[in-house]
């Protein structure tokens, strides 16, 4: 599906600034969004919303379909009433990166208390609370469940669980529902207040001619309410509930010996003979609250790299043939024509790319992979097609000055050669524009290029499984100046929104 020549910034909410230790839908978010609109910008891509677990990845949620608890703005259920400005005192002063563990310290007795003065009182959002259980409770009635007997189980994974609860027995969880209401109540509570926050941002984003990108992992975590409350639609030991098949990818840029993500791959086998029900309430469940979906990983869906049970890297996996066709039919005979990205890298054959090409989902250019090789290589922004979203980098590479630090001689070589030279600005702004000038429909600029920082504000290692996704930035980095910046650049390359004067 082609999309209007536009650019647009990559940012996770959980970068924002706040004096809650982690960024929020609060008022730092507001003013981001006034910051895209300063500077000519339309669209704002986040990294999934779900509740993180271990690691902390957005990538590894206990729900594809819920969203994270720490998101909430305390300072906005002040104005419900639910909270007041005295529930804040003596808070601890917030690292200039995110920690999560004190982070939980301090937002989830907030929520709790929020939660309970809720509870007891009422108010006009009674009603409104209902209705939501109500609309998402094809998710939402096992999500609270879950999480429920994951508190009471002292976060054990579900596997690990009673057998009559892991196996979901229907006594088992009638009994568990009676006996764990509050706990139930108040994940539901979460859940309600977190929407409601982020519509109300998505709202206001829209006004202002925003578009918000959303992100969908192709895999769901292990340990979710996903798995556990639909474990037929998964290649699970049937004896023991573990993983019998491993996602993952073969050795690639990132890693010698592969990616070993450890998620169960889908039994397509059964999802297919369920027409993909649970793959088209997760699409819905997305387009609730975003306006484009990026699908990672989008090579799996035409073939997935499973690896056995036991195994300890990613290299000694095979291929096995996806119906990704099949699936995505029927999500546009039941949702509608999808408004798709498809992250296509890695290893990338001719039928991933017939089937992206067949629904016309625009792949991804990603800047810094354009100069290792020859004239061939299809991250050359000569070698792209218009209906492609480009990048100076994802939250998975370096920041651009990083990498352009540690690159080769001979891939600094070829930059400065197709250049020309480095201008006064800095590598960060030539990749910038480079980005913006080319042909992409769809321009994206992570903010810690726009900032020009170098490794140490980078996102992900992919690779490393702890010490990711705590990277934030300071009010006063967006300036007035760098917002003019931008905004010239965006106009230069014919990417600023039409006045309609």
């Amino acid at each position: 599906m082609p999309f209007p020549r536009a650019s647009g910034m990559l940012l996770h909410p959980t970068s924002f600034p706040s004096k809650f230790g982690v960024g929020d839908l609060g008022e730092s978010a507001y003013s981001f969004i006034d910051f895209l609109v300063q500077s000519a910008q339309q669209l704002w891509q986040v990294l999934p919303l779900g509740p993180t677990g271990y690691g902390n990845s957005p990538y590894a949620a206990y729900s594809a379909m819920a969203g994270n608890p720490l998101l909430i703005s305390p300072e906005r259920l002040v104005a419900q009433g639910l909270l007041t400005p005295d529930d804040f005192v003596n808070l601890p002063d917030p690292h200039n990166k995110v920690d999560f563990d004190q982070v939980v310290q301090t937002k989830i007795p907030l929520l709790k208390k929020a939660c309970e003065n809720f509870r007891t009182k009422a108010t006009s959002q009674q009603e409104e609370f209902s209705q939501f259980c109500t609309a998402k409770a094809y998710w939402l009635d096992d999500y609270a469940l879950f999480m429920a007997l994951k508190d009471t189980n002292k976060g054990m994974s579900w596997y690990q669980w009673e057998p009559e609860i892991a196996r979901r027995h229907p006594e088992a969880l009638v009994r568990s529902r009676q006996q764990l209401e509050a706990e139930v109540f108040y994940h539901k509570f979460v859940q309600f207040e977190f929407f409601r926050q982020w519509n109300e941002l998505k709202h206001y984003a829209n006004e202002h001619g925003i578009v918000i990108i959303g992100d969908i992992p192709i895999y769901v975590a292990h340990d979710s309410a996903d798995v556990w409350a639909n474990p037929e639609i998964f290649c699970l030991d049937e004896e023991t509930g573990e993983v019998a098949l491993m996602a993952g990818v073969p050795p690639d840029y990132f890693s010698d010996t592969g990616q070993l993500w450890g998620n169960p791959v889908y039994n397509w086998e059964k999802l297919q003979q369920l027409n993909f029900k649970w793959w088209v309430q997760r699409f819905q469940a997305i387009l609730d609250y975003v306006d484009i979906i990026r699908i990672d990983h989008f090579r799996g869906f035409q073939a997935y790299w499973a690896v056995q049970q036991g195994e300890t890297t990613a290299m000694n996996g095979e291929w096995i043939e996806a119906p990704g066709e099949a699936l995505f039919h029927a999500i546009n005979e039941q949702l509608g024509k999808l408004p798709v990205l498809a992250e296509d890298l890695g290893v990338i054959t001719p039928e991933v790319e017939a089937l992206r090409d067949k629904f016309e989902f625009p792949g991804m250019k990603i800047l810094q992979f354009a100069f290792g090789s020859d004239a061939a290589n299809p991250f050359l922004p000569f070698n792209f097609p218009r209906n492609c979203v480009v990048y100076t980098g994802t939250h998975d590479n370096d920041t651009t000055v990083g990498w352009f630090n540690s690159a080769s001689e001979y891939e600094k070589e070829r930059l400065l050669r197709y250049l020309g030279c480095i201008s006064s600005d800095g590598i960060h702004w030539d990749l910038i524009r480079l980005a913006l000038s080319s042909v992409a429909n769809q321009a994206l600029i992570p903010l810690q290029d726009l900032l020009g920082l170098a490794t140490e504000a980078r996102m992900n290692y992919p690779s490393k499984p702890e010490g990711n996704w705590e990277w934030r930035y300071s009010a006063s980095d967006l300036t007035p100046e760098l917002s003019d910046r931008l905004k010239s650049l965006t106009e230069l390359s014919g990417r600023a929104p039409v006045r309609r004067d």
